[in-house]
């Protein structure tokens, strides 16, 4: 599947690219914004993320052009809260409305929606796993097992996000420490292991131990 990353600012952008591409989407980014609906409508992907604020047009006079031409799902990825922002997002043609900033695991989650709602044999990213008896609710944040349940935090949920997505496999220090990083908060190797510690006691509070096994200078794994 192709997703075609329209977003301004090369941070998120590149944080958006390398998701999806770890993701097992194909990716397209743009970094040249003077005419983007005509290379939505030539490169013919299978869904758009969309920011609003550009230095050409904006967001939604895109989607406009875009939707005269293309039923492409659009999807507007933005730091525009505002209610009517969303409400002008819909009705322009826009199939969802995420604000900035995102949590990964929704994101994916959203976006695999909208494939499915608009595309055949898409397979929807889960909104919950389940291993070991121990189940992972991406879209409430929560982890719980035997009926015990317990809230996580924005990074706790992306790293078990990422171990339930490979389960059986070795994931190493440093994918994990890509796939937390964002924006607004520089990730290191002390913060990762802070985070793995608390993961671990939160399993351990709703009864589960063991859960994540520490492979010595290779990385976790479930």
């Amino acid at each position: 599947m192709h997703i075609v990353i329209v977003e301004d600012d090369a941070v998120i952008r590149q944080e958006l690219k390398l998701l999806l591409e770890n993701a097992l989407y194909q990716v397209t980014a743009l970094d040249d914004f003077s005419d983007v609906a005509s290379f939505v409508l030539s490169a013919e992907p299978d869904l758009v993320l969309l920011d609003l604020n550009l230095p050409e047009e904006s967001g939604f006079d895109i989607c406009s052009k875009i939707r005269a031409e293309s039923e492409v799902p659009v999807i507007f990825v933005t730091s525009r809260t505002d209610s009517m922002d969303e409400l002008t997002g819909i009705l322009k043609g826009g199939d969802d409305y995420i604000t900035k900033p995102f949590q990964a695991p929704v994101l994916l989650a959203r976006i695999g929606a909208v494939l499915k709602r608009t595309c055949r044999n898409v397979k929807e990213e889960p909104v919950s796993f389940v291993h070991r008896g121990v189940e992972l609710h991406v879209a409430r944040g929560t982890v719980s097992f035997r009926g015990v349940q317990t809230e996580l935090s924005k990074n706790e949920l992306k790293i078990l996000h990422l171990l339930f997505r490979r389960k059986g496999e070795i994931v190493s220090r440093a994918d994990m420490i890509e796939y937390l990083w964002d924006d607004q908060v520089f990730i290191d190797d002390n913060t990762l292991s802070v985070n793995i510690t608390r993961i671990r006691g939160k399993l351990a509070g709703i009864g589960i131990s063991d859960f994540i096994e520490t492979k010595r200078g290779l990385g976790y794994r479930i």
